[in-house]
């Protein structure tokens, strides 16, 4: 058995989840990466923006190494939610840029501090403030993953596509008929499911 590096491992899954978020942009326009998916507004390149917020948030001032990078969208006087969209005055080209330069600026903190450093959350509870380096990687990776997993859907919902990244589907190898014949039998147990509750 190989030995693991605790940090190195931590940083591969962290930049999984940031190309895998990054490659549901991949070949839409630039309607479809902004239109809202679902009631909530959730869209692609507003996951993006936020994410790459929570990077700078979380690797930045937390372990006393602020990136100088100004985020509008998070100042007090900003409407609620601003993160979680891009105005037509923010490119994809902007907001993706902004993603590498907090990956740039996280990757730097991580390897330049050790797991058991200890940082401030400010906006987390007085009780939880208190983090270690270890904390926050695993918490970002969670954030990522779950806004990944966001946006698989809602690039489903716009052109079909779906699977982990370009080279790795993460599906079963199945054409349009399958997937149809698949998707009917499930909608079929649903509805006898509902009938007897």
């Amino acid at each position: 058995m190989t030995v693991s590096d605790p940090k190195a491992d931590l940083h591969r899954y962290l930049q999984t989840a940031r190309e895998a978020l990054l490659w549901k942009l991949d070949g839409l326009s630039e309607y479809d990466i902004r239109r809202p998916m679902t009631p909530t507004g959730t869209n692609l390149l507003g996951l993006v923006k936020h994410v790459a917020s929570v990077e700078f948030g979380y690797f930045s001032d937390t372990f006393g190494r602020p990136s100088g990078e100004p985020l509008p969208w998070h100042e007090d006087d900003a409407e609620p939610n601003a993160d979680m969209w891009a105005t037509a005055e923010e490119s994809r080209e902007q907001i993706t840029a902004l993603y590498h330069r907090a990956w740039a600026h996280a990757d730097a903190t991580i390897n330049e501090l050790p797991l058991d450093a200890i940082g401030r959350v400010a906006w987390w509870p007085a009780d939880r403030r208190e983090v270690t380096l270890h904390r926050i990687v695993i918490h970002v990776i969670a954030e990522t993953n779950r806004h990944a997993g966001h946006a698989d859907i809602v690039r489903e919902l716009i052109d079909g596509a779906a699977g982990l990244r370009a080279d790795n589907g993460n599906l079963p190898a199945a054409d349009q008929a399958w997937w149809q014949s698949y998707w009917s039998r499930l909608e079929q147990t649903a509805q006898e499911a509902g009938k007897s509750s």
